[in-house]
């Protein structure tokens, strides 16, 4: 039987019997609503649900009373009518624990119901999967201890890994993390945390994070571009993470043969280059802190990689026609204005008339987004109408 997490949620959670779910489809477009728009009184949330007055009063008193729903001070009407309740989402209800894998470094997240979230960074450069496995459980028993949460309240745990997905609950990691590439990453994180857990890829995970929390608050088309040790991106089109049929949408280096691989916008081929005009550049959380461009090596490799770089933005518009371009995962501010100016649309008018493109726009979310992004999965997932 193929792992699933729906199977692990503890039964406090369920809204009946051991297959239930947690919340039906009214009550996820609901919850959806409220997520998107906290305080938002009772009597607008009619006219956003295609739903009567009685049916949204009795969703929402049935979601207060299991208590994912907090009651507030009554709203002064727009028009004509009574003030109504503002409702809001009760952050003590539950959380989360997000936990993004990358090649030097990981982080961890724990996440309210309501949203509300605290990061930490740790250093895994150089380990194994059990060792790093170690020192995230120890930076997730730190943040547990100082949010004062306990166990019983953890809904689950949502994973992220750089690298693309295999099948079931299998990546296929960059070389620094071999050790947790092509095995099933399901069972034994569940096992590890007790806990179910959601699995997805980093750059996935950061393009859900940025929909919930960056530019998707403002546009429901965009893609996102993950600069990491490698480079990926991931896909938001109405609103929503677009998957595809292999959970691979959105994964960009498959744009590039063989001969261009080399020719991409990877921080490790940009490292390599650096150290080989003389600088020690060790790893991408360095280069993110320390990057100037002027440095040697620089200048000669945006010359490489911008031919098929454009290749790439261009494809992008062309195929999916987002409103947006976000450049996001690790890469330095400068470095990403770099791209943005020397981006070139291959836009050729028809009567005068060229066809509108994409926004560039560099991501504004300094926290580490897969991580945030991870640990709003099993939220999204279950209670909201996806990512």
């Amino acid at each position: 039987m193929s792992y699933t997490p729906r199977h692990l949620i503890r039964a406090p959670f369920l809204r009946g019997g051991r297959n239930a779910d947690v919340a039906s489809r009214n009550e996820r477009h609901l919850l959806s609503e409220i997520h998107r728009k906290p305080g938002l009184a009772r009597a607008e949330l009619i006219s956003h649900l295609d739903l009567t007055q009685q049916s949204v009063h009795r969703l929402v008193e049935t979601l207060a009373e299991r208590g994912l729903l907090r009651i507030g001070d009554p709203v002064p009407p727009k028009g004509r009518g009574q003030p109504s309740p503002a409702v809001f989402l009760n952050p003590d209800y539950a959380y989360t624990l997000g936990i993004s894998i990358n090649t030097d470094k990981a982080g961890v997240c724990l996440m309210d119901f309501a949203g509300g979230h605290d990061t930490l960074t740790i250093d895994i450069e150089g380990l194994n999967r059990e060792p790093a496995l170690d020192r995230i459980e120890e930076a997730v028993a730190k943040l547990t201890t100082s949010s004062g949460r306990s166990e019983d309240k953890l809904f689950g745990v949502g994973f992220a890994i750089a690298g693309y997905h295999v099948t079931g609950t299998q990546y296929n990691a960059p070389l620094p993390l071999q050790d947790w590439s092509l095995i099933e990453l399901g069972p034994l994180l569940s096992g590890r945390f007790k806990a179910p857990v959601w699995l997805e890829n980093g750059a996935n995970a950061a393009a859900i994070c940025e929909n919930l929390m960056g530019v998707g608050r403002h546009l429901s088309h965009f893609a996102y571009l993950s600069f990491n040790y490698g480079f990926g991106g991931g896909v938001v089109m109405n609103g929503k993470l677009l998957r595809g049929a292999h959970g691979n949408a959105g994964e960009f280096s498959g744009m590039f043969d063989n001969e261009n691989n080399y020719k991409r916008p990877a921080l490790e081929l940009l490292i390599r280059r650096l150290n080989e005009n003389g600088l020690s550049i060790t790893s991408v959380d360095r280069l993110k802190r320390e990057f100037q461009p002027d440095w040697p090596g620089v200048a000669d490799w945006m010359d490489e990689v911008v031919p098929n770089y454009n290749r790439m933005m261009n494809a992008i518009c062309a195929i999916i026609d987002p409103q947006a371009i976000v450049f996001g995962g690790e890469i330095p501010r400068k470095l990403a204005e770099m791209f943005i100016a020397r981006t070139e649309w291959f836009n050729r008018p028809r009567y005068g008339i060229a066809r509108v493109v994409a926004k560039p726009i560099i991501s504004e979310i300094e926290r580490d987004a897969s991580a945030v992004g991870a640990a709003a999965l099993p939220f999204t997932s279950e209670f909201f109408r996806g990512s």
